[in-house]
């Protein structure tokens, strides 16, 4: 058997075209151009990397973009104030923190401080309440890529068994969260499973993995899923991003697995291009929302 590549590159560009097209309608019929503010503390090469294809993501779909750079000595009350200001700022939708944060600064108390309304990463407290009720304002990026891959593939997850390796506040817990709803994003086929999440507790990790139609990974180790943890004509979903030597990875073994699997994302090229996607579809979302303001 060999698996059907889900390609999350095509489909993020199929999205952010979607996304540029109501864009264009929001700027014609009520002037309101989206605009995303990225805050980058430190010199991490990464976060630059990932900052950049963010902006350019955004002039390609017609959003606006703004980065705020800050020395890898920012305290947090400095981080805080240019918050409180982005936060008042009328013409940001969006305000993204680019993680991680240097050591110095309490990054929970940063995530917290972004105003719910801007929140388009999706961490604030009130943001994660309203997801597990069901009744989300956004969701979080990665997981809602997740899922717009499942449901554009055709993949329904009602009624079928998922699987959630790992247990982060940024992937783990907010998936296993959607995965439980009666709808999702695209309707109840898109939902309405029953979940499982593994963590670093678990026992007996593959006697659990096994059990998996579709087996969703967002461990952070590299190659960590083998394919004897897989049962046979599953969906394997990687989220993980791991760099070996001159090479992206992710946390499956993905030359083995596709071997078993009856479809696999890879890495890169999967899930990493629909959280982008997600991002600026969560700012335009963010714009929607601005209330008109009155006739003088």
């Amino acid at each position: 058997m060999t698996a059907r590549i889900l390609d999350g590159k095509s489909l993020a560009m199929q999205i952010r075209k979607e996304i540029a097209a109501e864009v264009v309608t929001l700027i014609e019929q009520r002037g309101i151009v989206p605009c995303l503010a990225a805050v980058l503390v430190g010199d991490d090469p990464a976060s630059h990397v990932y900052v950049r294809n963010k902006e350019i993501a955004c002039e390609k779909a017609g959003l606006q973009s703004r980065l705020f750079r800050m020395p890898a000595t920012t305290t947090t009350s400095e981080l805080l104030e240019l918050l409180a200001q982005l936060n008042s700022d009328a013409k940001i939708h969006g305000i993204l923190v680019q993680l991680p944060l240097p050591k110095q600064i309490n990054e929970r108390k940063v995530l917290d401080a972004v105003l719910p309304a801007k929140d388009v990463d999706a961490f604030a407290p009130e943001n994660v309440g309203l997801i597990s009720q069901g009744r989300p304002r956004f969701l979080p990026c990665t997981p809602h890529g997740v899922l717009q891959l499942l449901g554009r593939c055709e993949i329904e997850t009602a009624g079928k068994e998922v699987v959630v390796v790992g247990r982060s506040d940024i992937v783990g817990k907010p998936l296993v969260s959607m995965f439980l709803q009666k709808t999702g994003p695209l309707g109840p086929t898109n939902a309405n499973a029953t979940v499982t999440c593994c963590h670093s507790q678990s026992t007996d990790l593959a006697e659990i993995t096994r059990r998996a139609d579709i087996l969703v990974v967002a461990i952070g180790k590299a190659n960590f899923i083998t394919a004897d943890m897989v049962r046979p004509g599953a969906v394997v979903i990687d989220v993980g991003i791991n760099r070996l030597g001159d090479k992206i990875v992710g946390d499956v073994d993905f030359e083995a697995v596709s071997q078993v699997a009856g479809a696999i994302t890879p890495v890169p090229g999967g899930i990493g291009p629909l959280t982008i996607a997600m991002l600026l579809q969560n700012t335009l979302a963010a714009a929607k929302s601005v209330q008109a303001q009155p006739q003088a």
